[in-house]
């Protein structure tokens, strides 16, 4: 009798011994299944069709306006995206609209001075209408620096100024206060009425508003 009682404790150990090994497999097998499910999901999630490329995530076009935005280059260096990776002497160059405006710059040695500054408004005349300017004092004024140097720093205002701050009236860097009315997408600046053909154009540096006269101190 004694036998078999302990001939059955001992059957009775073996068996829970062989279940609590088979619950052990099973719960290593679920955590390894799980572990690899959640691999398999953060891999999925950093799939690479769910990151955009820097070209799909830029449209520095995105908040301008104007008529004038219409003859800004789609692409390259002188357009809305191309503008937006420099400086602001630097992007105007680019620009095929701005070129009378960069020799003027360079004229009057201010291209360091646009580039490095930090936050600026930029009016920028496009070439018509530095055409409007007689060719003879347009000569006078790209051979006298110290009057261009005038000219040209009376179309910068410190900080960039979005759409909503414009009107009103801004200290340029030529030390005059430049005024500007409208509002929505309708601007004249200066008291010539220079009229904004393509505004909130970004740099890496400034906001620029293309014109279509040159402003006078």
């Amino acid at each position: 009798m004694n036998r078999s009682i302990r001939r059955t404790s001992g059957l009775a150990a073996l068996a829970l011994t062989a279940t609590l090994g088979l619950a052990a497999c099973s719960s290593d097998s679920s955590d390894s299944d799980a572990s690899g499910s959640d691999e398999s999901t953060s891999m999925s999630s950093e799939s690479p069709s769910d990151t955009s490329s820097p070209s799909d995530a830029m449209d520095a076009g995105a908040q301008t306006f104007g008529a004038g935005c219409s003859a800004i280059p789609a692409d390259g260096g002188g357009s809305f995206n191309g503008m937006a990776t420099e400086p602001v002497a630097t992007a105007a160059s680019a620009n095929p609209l701005l070129k009378t405006l960069v020799t003027a710059v360079g004229e009057a040695g201010l291209v360091d001075t646009l580039n490095s500054a930090e936050g600026i408004t930029v009016f920028a005349p496009t070439d018509d209408a530095f055409a409007q300017v007689p060719a003879k004092d347009l000569n006078a004024l790209l051979a006298d620096k110290p009057a261009l140097t005038s000219v040209l720093t009376y179309h910068v205002v410190p900080g960039q100024l979005t759409p909503e701050q414009l009107a009103g009236t801004h200290e340029t860097l030529e030390g005059s206060e430049l005024m500007i009315e409208g509002s929505g997408e309708d601007f004249t600046v200066g008291s010539g009425g220079a009229s904004v053909l393509c505004g909130n154009i970004p740099t890496a540096n400034a906001t620029v508003y293309v014109i279509d006269s040159v402003l006078m101190p």
